[in-house]
């Protein structure tokens, strides 16, 4: 194919894309509003496209960028002695974090298996880690009312098999900064690291109260016993995707996240990420666009988070049937029904989402849980709030307040009605999402609250790698 050609069909490819600039997906992507950050991170890319990350002796501009971003980054986290590397993302991120603390667990004299403690907010990745490293979990429930994870619950989890507790700055699911003073300084009198989760809240909530949000609890590494921090540049840091900061307490177990090997017959293989060949096109972008930025770029554009998130949280108040979960702190917002109003004046978060869906906005639906304690997370809808929300607040809240006039009073089939036919054929799922080139997402995650969480997850599996598998 000539190039044009090229560029042509993968324009095609394209066109079913949700929009990532503009501000009309409240998750997964962060317009900063910028298009001249864009085109600089472009020409930063193309400038590093040929270099090898495998080896910084090699080509020495991976160790003097990611040098520059880890110090920016123990300013902006408080941890002047703090060591670490740019990773690909938050899910790298969180896999080494648990690696090294498993790793340590061990070189300490750790016997069996060791154990990871987490709430049932903490991030996927951290089940993923423990799944791929063999490491036992411990889920603590958390309050429904405030979001969090009670602090004592957590504490009370802490023994010698526990290689790692994690806390969240803010949890991606309600918003909610765990309660990081109170385990963090636990889990040092028992010499067990404490990882703060601040993938999504690394690079917003340092800037927060100076833009004129509300005060904030302490969570970086001003904290005792604070350890280890991942914060992911392409969420609020405004970069193209595939970076993110891992930053370590003390050398010692950040030591420990590498791996090191010289007995086989090739070249020394010394990683300090889960990547052997690594692109440094992200890295060059990370960099170009934190040193354009600064602190007071940072500043700037938080600001105009804050005010968007206030104005978005003060409308869903408003709305009858509708209030947000969680003691929120940040620009995540989670809105579940109002159970305290009428069942006809109550509206539901997941038909909520479709009705605004039509309106041009796109939320994020997340599914019910029943906890291990038996108590019930009811499902919400997500918004990730970013600087363009500012301008689009004439659009966007007339839509939520339209899309739940729509849909008030309205219910979600029953779980035992989507359940009664049993496990539905992924294949027909996806062999129907292609054709029609959408999903109907409520029913997806009606479905994931009505299935047992194993059939839910086989299920979504199957799916995805028949859509995504080459066309008969």
């Amino acid at each position: 194919m000539a190039s044009d050609e090229v560029l042509a069909r993968l324009q095609a490819y394209r066109q079913n894309d949700a929009p990532t600039h503009g501000g009309r997906v409240l998750s997964y992507v962060y317009d900063h509003g910028m298009p001249e950050l864009d085109e600089l991170a472009a020409q930063a890319m193309r400038m590093l496209q040929p270099v090898n990350g495998l080896d910084p002796t090699t080509f020495p501009s991976v160790a003097l960028m990611e040098s520059d971003l880890v110090a920016f980054g123990r300013a902006m986290l408080h941890g002047p002695r703090a060591t670490g590397s740019v990773t690909s993302g938050g899910t790298e991120s969180c896999l080494l974090a648990v690696k090294a603390a498993r790793d340590l667990w061990r070189a300490r004299g750790g016997v069996g298996r060791p154990r990871l403690v987490l709430s049932t907010s903490t991030h996927a990745a951290f089940h993923k880690a423990a799944h791929y490293f063999g490491l036992d979990v411990t889920v603590v429930p958390i309050d429904v009312v405030s979001g969090r994870a009670p602090a004592a619950a957590l504490v009370a989890a802490l023994d010698a098999q526990v290689a790692l507790v994690v806390v969240s700055a803010p949890s991606y699911p309600h918003g909610v900064i765990d309660a990081v003073v109170d385990v963090a300084g636990a889990a040092a009198d028992q010499r067990i690291p404490c990882h703060v989760d601040a993938c999504v809240g690394g690079w917003v909530l340092p800037f927060w109260e100076e833009a004129g949000g509300e005060a904030l609890p302490q969570w970086d590494f001003r904290v005792r016993g604070v350890s280890s921090i991942s914060a992911d540049i392409h969420k609020y840091g405004y970069v193209p995707k595939g970076a993110s900061l891992l930053l370590f307490a003390d050398a010692e177990l950040d030591l420990a996240r590498y791996f090191a090997i010289t007995d086989w017959l090739g070249y020394p293989v010394v990683n300090p990420t889960m990547l052997g060949t690594r692109s440094a096109t992200s890295l060059a972008s990370a960099w170009a666009i934190v040193q354009t930025l600064g602190t007071p770029g940072y500043a700037g554009l938080t600001r105009r988070v804050v005010d968007a998130t206030s104005a978005v949280v003060s409308a869903v108040n408003e709305v009858e049937g509708l209030q947000v979960l969680g003691e929120r702190q940040g620009p995540l917002v989670a809105v579940a029904t109002d159970e305290s109003v009428p069942a006809e004046s109550r509206v539901d978060p997941l038909l909520w989402t479709a009705a605004a869906a039509k309106g041009g906005f796109v939320l994020q639906g997340q599914p019910a849980m029943t906890q291990p304690d038996g108590t019930r997370v009811p499902h919400t809808a997500h918004l990730t709030i970013t600087p363009v929300t500012e301008g689009l607040l004439g659009e966007l809240l007339p839509v939520l307040v339209g899309a739940a006039d729509v849909v008030r009073g309205q219910a979600l089939p029953s779980p035992e009605a989507l359940s009664h036919n049993g496990i539905p054929d992924p294949v027909v799922l996806a062999d129907g999402a292609r054709a029609g080139g959408d999903l109907d997402l409520t029913t997806v995650l009606s479905l994931i609250e009505a299935l047992p969480r194993e059939d839910s997850a086989r299920l979504l599996s199957a799916f995805l790698q028949r859509f995504t598998a080459p066309r008969d």
